[in-house]
């Protein structure tokens, strides 16, 4: 006989392999749970991309008209799980917004045994249905209803899996040290010196793309243009702060003096970032800037830029980050208001340092705060996030289940 339940009720249902109904038109996994409440680690997450469990006792399966089936063979659970939970996810909206949202299990012969109507859901993203746990040597079903506003990162970490490098919102990264000039003029540096030896201390020799050369650095009070000679014809970063509340603009300028691409077009309040400029084949590199402040600017080889690794690279503005090993996905965490745009330039087989490539993309161009996985093929590449006015984060990722399963819900 079915038992229609309500939130928090629950009812026994036969030990017999169980076919579980969850409508419609959510993504649903399932959590496998020892007596702590705490999955053992990824294997125990049934989900799309891992859709059975290695014990066979869970099985997920897509049906019609947006019903999702976890197939339960409560042999098959291991003596160490207690519990088995079933999860809604939404990737757009809310629960609110799911019309006949429901868990049902069935018998064998297509009884139904248990029936929870979801009727109360609100701006949750992710929710646990319901969970069949041991009770007396048999198994009860349990409609449970609880919703998560922070969606399935915060319904994971309930639960035990691994979310801390996901879900972590680590405070905006500071601004770069910066010390504006206490006359009016620039603070006068020495002459460069042509052809300097490279500095393996800062450049390690893994990046062999483009010439190395020492930094230089400009300092100014205001608006300016900026010339620096004798540099290596190619591309190189400009990294520039500006201590200031208004318009921040930088442009190259050719031999005729006529602005070039627009490298910064900024209103954010103390823009720094690193750009990516290229010098012509005189060595002479001439950039326009509009500086409603005190600003202090480094030119840069393409090889002190940040390596892309597992360890995660926190920084704010545009910036050029470069990869070095085999395929890999990397992720990015963006948190202004803005544009974020990444271009990518693959340089394997690309024998001329004086050009670049075209880009693969735009990879990313989208507007305001966002995440994005973008897989990434063998290196060496350089990454140019072209626009990010905002505060951002970047890594590669080591993929599993448990960020698999996450990414279906954080946009």
């Amino acid at each position: 006989m079915m038992r229609v339940l309500i939130k928090g009720d629950n009812a026994f249902v036969p030990t017999v392999p169980l076919r579980v109904a969850v409508r419609n038109g959510v993504d649903v996994a399932a959590l496998l749970l020892t007596e702590r409440g705490r999955v053992r680690g990824d294997a125990d997450i049934v989900f799309h991309g891992a859709p059975v469990h290695p014990s066979g006792a869970v099985r997920l399966t897509d049906g019609e008209d947006g019903t999702v089936w976890l197939e339960t063979d409560f042999t098959a659970v291991e003596e160490e799980i207690t519990r088995v939970l079933v999860v809604a996810s939404t990737e757009d909206g809310a629960l609110r917004d799911v019309a006949g949202l429901s868990v049902e299990a069935f018998a064998p012969d297509g009884t139904a045994v248990a029936r929870y109507e979801v009727t109360d859901a609100g701006g949750e993203t992710a929710m646990v249905l319901a969970e069949l746990y041991r009770r007396a040597g048999g198994w009860k079903f349990r409609a449970v209803g609880q919703g998560y506003l922070d969606g399935l990162v915060g319904l994971a970490a309930d639960h035990g899996v691994d979310v801390a490098e996901e879900s972590q919102e680590a405070p905006a990264p500071e601004a770069p040290a910066f010390a504006p000039p206490t006359t009016v003029a620039p603070v006068p540096v020495p002459a460069p010196v042509p052809a300097p030896a490279p500095a393996p201390e800062l450049y390690p020799p893994d990046w062999t793309f483009g010439a190395v050369f020492d930094a230089r650095v400009r300092t100014g009070p205001g608006n300016d243009v900026i010339t620096e000679e004798d540099l290596p014809p190619g591309p190189l970063m400009v990294e520039l702060s500006v201590k200031s509340d208004g318009y921040t603009g930088l442009w190259p300028l050719d031999e005729r003096n006529k602005e070039g691409r627009t490298l910064v077009n900024s209103t954010e309040e103390n823009f720094r970032g690193r750009l990516l400029a290229f010098v012509p084949t005189n060595g002479r590199l001439r950039l326009k800037l509009r500086a409603d402040g005190p600003w202090q600017m480094r030119i840069l080889p393409l090889a002190a830029a940040k390596r892309l690794t597992e360890d995660a690279v926190e920084r704010w503005g545009p910036d050029v980050l470069l990869h070095t090993g085999g395929t890999a996905d990397a992720a990015f965490h963006y948190r202004g208001s803005s544009n974020f745009i990444v271009d990518v330039y693959e340089l394997a087989g690309h024998d001329d340092p004086t050009t670049l490539p075209r880009a693969r993309g735009p990879h990313v161009n989208e507007i305001g705060r966002r995440r994005e996985t973008l897989p990434l093929p063998e290196g060496p590449l350089l990454i140019h996030l072209v626009r990010a006015d905002g505060p951002w984060r970047a890594r590669l990722k080591q993929p599993s289940a448990a960020t698999a399963w996450l990414r279906r819900t954080r946009r």
